[in-house]
């Protein structure tokens, strides 16, 4: 290739950590395991938010903000919740520092115990639904559906910029409701949601399926999820739907009186995604020059660049280039005109093609005199040259064009990385390569644990929808009623 970076056939994982760094997204901070999103990067996360947050108040549904710090005991009420996040919660047990003795430096007062400690939110069930307790008298209460836009911290030791960090940002949505269909419904419907964002805004495309027992949510009765075919053929768990059931309300005596005045324990739903979709993102389409970005989560879509020898010629140009922005401005098309005069073009290509930018303008002396203009595609890398009247209109429908291309390219590399295993041998096969594995189960945690332990990978989801099929377990043989999704996974 000639490039002096690693490419993704040499180091995937390589290739990955150097992308994230040289698309200036984000980099590793002094405290072990958290990571700080730079200005490129949060834009890219902002937009995801911007789109997700209405998507969620089209639906009905309202933010709030619950506290960061969580008491201790009420971890301890959801038995499986509380077991599913011990090892990964960080604990405050003191609320006070004080200068050393010996002058060293600062230490933690001894007689600043907590009375309780208190975790550093994983997640925040336990403490919404001991909210939720005073919210809730009757049915006309119901439903309540909030979001909250947070930081949580799930104590990891081994992380990966956007990925898995200790630290990460996120959206979580915890919903009440009167009945089990009700929440039920909550939780499919924002599956969609999350479905639709993947593949329209990220042109990722998703499969939506059910967890297994093993592994759902902690505290749940079902999960949903959406997983997603990255480049080097692992899986990765875009976002997920929780129907929790009556645990929560029963853990925390949510009731409420029905309309004959019987007093119900409330149904409740969890859903979430987080800063992992940006990983996801960079995943899914980038190249070994650098990031590439549909269009509608680019922070930049179109990039405008001079070409020049002399002050007239930047005069000259910068003011086509200015009635350009305005027609951007009036399509609703993101553009940056860079007339940095303390940067050659070629650095500036070479820029912009590392940061994603969609489109790249070009203008120099003679395409001004001849009416013209260069556009090139970061995702395709072709170039042409237009007339520069009416370029703003060409713009849009290539905007629109790429976005869509992107979704068909990633479509095409999952349909090339899918396969059906219907013995062992040929599954270990197949699952060495790379990709999702479709394979019948038996439906036990015991073989769904062999299987995992002996190839490393997991069921990633039971498919919805799928046409019920009569098989035999590739494991044990036993009968198995469909099949489900396995891949390697991040």
């Amino acid at each position: 290739m000639g490039s002096k970076h690693t490419t993704r056939a040499q180091d995937y994982s390589k290739w990955y950590n150097e992308l994230v760094q040289r698309a200036d997204l984000a980099e590793h901070s002094d405290v072990r395991g958290c990571m700080i999103i730079k200005p490129y990067g949060f834009a890219i996360w902002e937009r995801m938010k911007e789109v997700l947050d209405q998507k969620f108040k089209e639906t009905g549904h309202s933010n709030a903000y619950f506290p960061l710090f969580i008491p201790k005991s009420y971890l301890s009420k959801e038995a499986s919740h509380v077991e599913g996040f011990a090892k990964e919660c960080a604990v405050v047990t003191h609320y006070r520092l004080k200068n050393a003795e010996d002058g060293s430096g600062v230490v933690v007062d001894p007689k600043a115990k907590l009375e309780e400690e208190l975790i550093v939110r994983p997640t925040s069930e336990t403490i919404i639904w001991n909210s939720y307790r005073n919210w809730i008298q009757s049915y006309r209460d119901l439903p309540i559906l909030i979001n909250q836009w947070a930081n949580v911290v799930r104590w990891e030791m081994r992380t990966r910029l956007f990925l898995r960090t200790a630290e990460f940002l996120w959206q979580e949505g915890h919903t009440a409701h009167a009945t089990a269909q009700e929440a039920q419904e909550e939780t499919s419907k924002m599956l969609e949601v999350y479905a639709d964002f993947a593949e329209h805004y990220m042109a990722m495309p998703v499969i939506k399926g059910r967890k297994t027992a093993s592994e759902r949510f902690a505290g749940a009765e079902d999960t949903l999820c959406i997983e997603a075919l990255m480049q080097d053929g692992k899986a990765l768990q875009a976002g997920t739907s929780h129907f929790l059931g009556q645990n929560f309300a029963k853990a925390f005596d949510v009731k409420y009186a029905d309309k004959e005045g019987k007093l119900e324990h409330v149904w409740a739903t969890s859903w979430g995604v987080s800063t992992r979709l940006m990983g996801a993102l960079i995943m899914s389409h980038s190249d070994d020059e650098g990031l590439v970005l549909p269009p509608l989560l680019a922070p930049i879509q179109v990039v405008g660049i001079p070409i020049y020898r002399s002050p007239e010629d930047l005069q000259s140009i910068s003011e086509k280039f200015e009635t350009l922005a305005e027609a951007f401005k009036a399509r609703g098309i993101s553009f940056k005109y860079d007339d940095d005069d303390n940067r050659r073009p070629g650095w500036k290509f070479s820029e912009y093609e590392t940061k994603g930018v969609p489109i790249r303008l070009a203008m120099g002396p003679r395409d001004l005199e001849n009416g013209k203009i260069e556009i090139a595609r970061r995702d395709t890398k072709s170039k042409e040259i237009v007339q520069f009247e009416g370029v703003d209109a060409i713009v849009e429908k290539l905007l629109e064009e790429i976005q869509n291309s992107l979704l068909l390219k990633a479509k095409s590399f999952r349909a090339e990385n899918t396969a059906e295993a219907n013995d062992y041998e040929s599954f270990k096969k197949l699952i060495n390569k790379g990709g999702f594995v479709s394979a019948h189960w038996d439906g036990t945690s015991e073989t769904e644990n062999k299987i995992k332990e002996e190839t490393q990978a997991t069921i990633r989801c039971i498919p919805l929808n799928q046409t019920p099929e009569e098989g035999s377990c590739i494991y044990t043989g036993s009968q198995s009623s469909g099949r489900v999704l396995f891949a390697k996974a991040y």
